[in-house]
């Protein structure tokens, strides 16, 4: 698999084609996205999927739209009457499957979409203006075949504090798998949990507790439930979006330890920025970048490999 910029392979993430400029929706057209494309791209490895190409609906085709319940609409197409549901059921579980095999650590949707849309696709009734309840029918297979996927669609991910947390979850995920993928021993364990406390405590502080007591109690070959309930949690804390509160509470904690090893001058220096962040004054970027220059000067053990502090991937905005 070939790395991204900071070394670290690319993770493999879905994503709809037509975010990549694939003139694959239902006018010929597509809907390419630059922050998928030109940045994010260069940091991850695509898996596009085009649900309805693969159903065989072809290209241009019939447009579709979900109609009905909102909970459980039809897949249908107004123009024929035509009702693939049954049909693009059974191919989002047999994909989902197959994308849950090559190891996804995420999956970018196209708002919208009755196949591929993640949260209010207009339902339309028979009577009155369509509601933005319902979830594509491949979305829902998805997300019901990998709850633990970080996923998100394009839309949303104009939103800062969104595009921050999918970002950090995707990159999480795929460090996770490669963990899981070798024999997980409870010191490993230990040291996966070590270098994500800080990443943990700026969006979970009592998750990343609860997890730490987990490994604790973990035997020396932790049986396949023990990891498989600290993935779960793992992955459930990093859903929590992270607040500038919290950022600087673990900043605090931070110039904390290294207190005791900086001058008087670097020490208010760094408190200095610390509370300027706090207040709103600074980005997140401007304490992270004075922690990490102190921690490479005192080579602190902890602190060098913590996830949280490392300097890539920087696609996450630093509010």
């Amino acid at each position: 698999m070939p790395a991204a910029p900071s070394g670290e392979p690319r993770p493999r993430v879905g994503v709809s084609a037509c975010l990549l400029g694939e003139a694959v929706r239902w006018d010929g057209g597509h809907r390419r996205d630059a922050f998928v494309t030109d940045v994010l791209g260069r940091w991850v490895e695509w898996v596009p999927v085009c649900p309805e190409v693969e159903l065989g609906l072809g290209v241009p085709r019939e447009p579709i739209r979900l109609e009905g319940d909102g909970t459980a609409p039809r897949l249908v197409a107004p123009g024929s009457g035509t009702d693939h549901t049954a049909a693009m059921t059974r191919l989002a579980a047999r994909r989902a499957a197959a994308l849950a095999r090559m190891g996804l650590a995420g999956y970018v949707l196209k708002s919208g979409s009755p196949s591929c849309g993640m949260v209010g696709v207009p339902v339309h009734r028979a009577r009155g203006e369509p509601r933005p309840t319902g979830v594509g029918v491949f979305a829902r297979a998805l997300m019901t075949a990998m709850p633990l996927l970080p996923v998100e669609e394009e839309g949303r991910l104009r939103d800062a504090a969104l595009r921050e947390n999918f970002v950090t979850r995707l990159f999480a995920a795929d460090r996770w798998r490669r963990f899981r993928a070798g024999t997980p021993t409870r010191r490993g364990l230990a040291a996966f949990h070590t270098a994500h406390e800080l990443l943990l405590r700026a969006h979970a502080p009592g998750a990343c507790a609860r997890l730490g007591r987990l490994v604790a109690g973990a035997g020396r070959r932790p049986p396949a439930g023990v990891i498989d309930r600290y993935g779960a949690g793992f992955m459930t804390a990093l859903r929590r979006l992270a607040t500038r509160r919290r950022h600087a509470d673990v900043l605090a904690g931070v110039l904390a330890r290294l207190g005791g090893g900086l001058s008087p001058a670097d020490r208010r220096a760094l408190a200095d920025v610390v509370a300027a962040y706090r207040r709103g004054r600074v980005p997140l970027a401007a304490p992270l970048a004075l922690v990490r220059r102190h921690v490479d000067r005192r080579r602190d053990a902890y602190l060098a490999a913590q996830v949280y502090l490392a300097a890539a991937p920087m696609l996450r905005d630093r509010r």
